[in-house]
């Protein structure tokens, strides 16, 4: 399906490209969104595109690849096997730059100005085809007329009376040849005209199909710019998703060079006009280290020396309280109508966690900024860490301990894998057994549960697909602040003892899903393996009695019958 976005790079065999996937409205009527993920497997990078509309995502891929391709470019060079004292100076100074470039982060979003002009992302590009057909115009091939040539008469000829055959000779001859010319004339005139007709077809279809490609170009053309002109007015009436896609718009236009690949997503509550961004921090396995280079002539080699540890550390902070500020700053120099009061920047950081070996995603800077509040600061003259710490923002006393901590406020519950939800309750009797129903019903039935658990409090419950669902069978959001937060659902339909295989499945999943809970639900029991694994960590063990407790405790009756389900089931029947 990608075929209808057009990839263009100068490095293709090293880059691979996901499925062009659509999620749909409830009803399935209509696209919300489009997501293409792209792997470039020379500089081992991985970037998701999404966006609403197919102009808009070609746009994103357009400008991905330019980069890559100039990352690939510097890639390349940087790896090559270069010696000598210049190539020693440049890595100098190229060093030198970009560890400067992490202290001007803040400052260098100071002297641009964020806001969008509508009409500048306008395509007004002339058609670029000439309308000229080049095939030349056929020629006709003219057959010299024959001349008469009078016989050669001598004294002989009209001696012996040779004169008057001669020249009926000569006429004879002279009468083949015009007959031969007016023949090859008819030809070549017949020739030609077919010739003609054929070309003036050629040109005509040449000068519909020209008609029809700057017709469609020009078509296309006006149609992506209405949709400009419909997205500047969604932002002026404050239409939520216009406003969502102008904040990611502004975000991704922000150039921070080379230093670290941008990953963010936008959100919007319009009841209280508050912009919710989750951003991907840089690693701090990815940040500029390099400090000095050296050019040993005696050996030929390059020696590089690193900052210290300490100044990684330090920088890697700075960094990251610079984003954050820069990322606020952004929107609301964008936001020319007002939409936005408050901005939440919640910031994530990927790495590996040293004790389970697994890549890990986790919240370790969160803050909540009112507008008001933040026009009130001088950026040029701030602390960034002073000033996000003065906002009431909330992050362990040093960014690079990579400490996890609950955002403030959590952003945007949708998910693509998320599936619509089944309601399964009601059908259920004294009769059904809960180990042998189908298990998407299981599973839809577990949902409803727990949405009717968590109702009280505005909690909510989503269901994912299983062909992609990454361990997860359900998410569940608790709002609350003490309690609460993102907690996983599996929900395993079984006729056996649950190993501990599948709770530190469980465990690891929180973990990739940054879950400040998880809860594994079976019509079974577990083994005491799997109990002792639990004990102690964030993880809730619901045997079957426990679902018959729930189900009753709102008002559904069904039955747990293991021996009943393992026939059913064609399974073999122990005991």
């Amino acid at each position: 399906m990608h075929d209808e976005i057009e990839i263009k790079s100068t490095s293709l065999p090293s880059i691979s490209i996901g499925k062009l996937q659509a999620k749909y409205s409830v009803d399935g009527t209509r696209v919300l969104r489009y997501f293409i993920d792209f792997w470039h497997k020379e500089l081992s990078l991985h970037k998701e595109l999404s966006a609403p509309e197919l102009y808009l995502l070609q746009g994103k891929v357009d400008a991905l690849m330019a980069n890559w391709d100039k990352r690939l470019e510097e890639y390349r060079k940087k790896t090559a096997v270069i010696a000598g004292k210049d190539t020693a100076e440049q890595r100098n100074l190229e060093a030198s730059a970009r560890l400067e470039a992490l202290a001007g982060i803040l400052a260098h979003t100071l002297s641009v100005d964020d806001r969008v002009d509508w009409e500048a992302l306008k395509d007004k590009r002339p058609f670029p085809e000439a309308n000229r057909f080049r095939e030349q115009k056929p020629q006709i091939q003219n057959v010299p007329k024959p001349d008469f040539s009078p016989p050669t008469l001598t004294i002989w000829d009209y001696i012996l009376g040779r004169k008057n055959r001669k020249l009926e000779e000569a006429r004879h001859t002279y009468s083949d040849a015009v007959n031969t010319w007016q023949d090859q004339s008819y030809k070549a005139e017949a020739s030609f005209k077919q010739q003609m007709l054929l070309w003036e077809a050629r040109k005509t279809a040449f000068e519909n199909d020209f008609a029809a490609r700057k017709s469609a170009f020009l078509a296309e053309q006006t149609e992506r710019n209405a949709k400009i002109d419909a997205l500047a007015r969604g932002v002026y009436t404050a239409e939520p998703q216009s406003i969502i896609e102008h904040a990611s718009l502004v975000l991704e236009r922000s150039n921070y060079g080379d230093l670290f690949e941008k990953s963010l997503e936008v959100d919007y509550a319009s009841d209280d006009r508050t912009l919710l961004i989750a951003y991907g921090l840089p690693s701090p396995d990815d940040m500029p280290k390099l400090k000095t280079v050296r050019f040993v002539p005696a050996t030929g080699e390059i020696k590089e020396s690193f900052i210290s540890e300490r100044e990684q550390k330090s920088n890697f902070d700075m960094t990251c309280y610079q984003i954050c500020l820069r990322t606020i700053h952004e929107v609301l120099e964008a936001d020319e109508c007002r939409n936005i009061e408050k901005v939440l920047f919640n910031g994530y950081a990927n790495y590996v966690d040293r004790t389970t070996g697994r890549d890990t995603t986790s919240c370790i800077m969160s803050v909540l900024v009112k507008r008001s509040d933040f026009e009130m600061i001088d950026l040029r003259r701030v602390d960034p860490k002073a000033c996000f710490k003065s906002l009431k923002g909330v992050s362990a006393s040093t960014l690079s301990a990579l400490a996890p901590i609950p955002p403030v406020m959590e952003l945007n519950k949708e998910d693509r894998r998320f599936v619509p939800a089944r309601e399964t309750a009601d059908s259920l009797t004294d009769a059904t057994n809960l180990a042998s129903m189908d298990w998407e019903d299981f599973e839809h039935l577990v949902r409803e549960l727990f949405e009717k658990e968590f109702a009280t409090r505005g909690g909510e419950v989503k269901i994912t697909q299983a062909s992609s669902d990454g361990g997860v069978d359900a998410v569940a959001f608790d709002p609350d602040p003490i309690t609460g937060g993102k907690i996983v659902i599996q929900a395993k339909r079984y006729t056996r003892t649950v190993g501990v295989n599948s709770v530190r499945d469980l465990y690891g999943t929180m973990q990739h899903e940054g879950a400040s809970r998880g809860i594994l639900i079976t019509t079974a029991d577990y083994g005491a393996d799997a109990h002792s694994f639990a004990s102690g960590k964030p993880i809730t063990l619901f045997t079957g009695a426990n679902l018959l407790y729930l189900l009753e405790k709102h008002g559904y009756r069904a039955k747990i019958d293991i021996r009943e389900a393992r026939k059913s089931l064609n399974l073999r029947v122990r005991g």
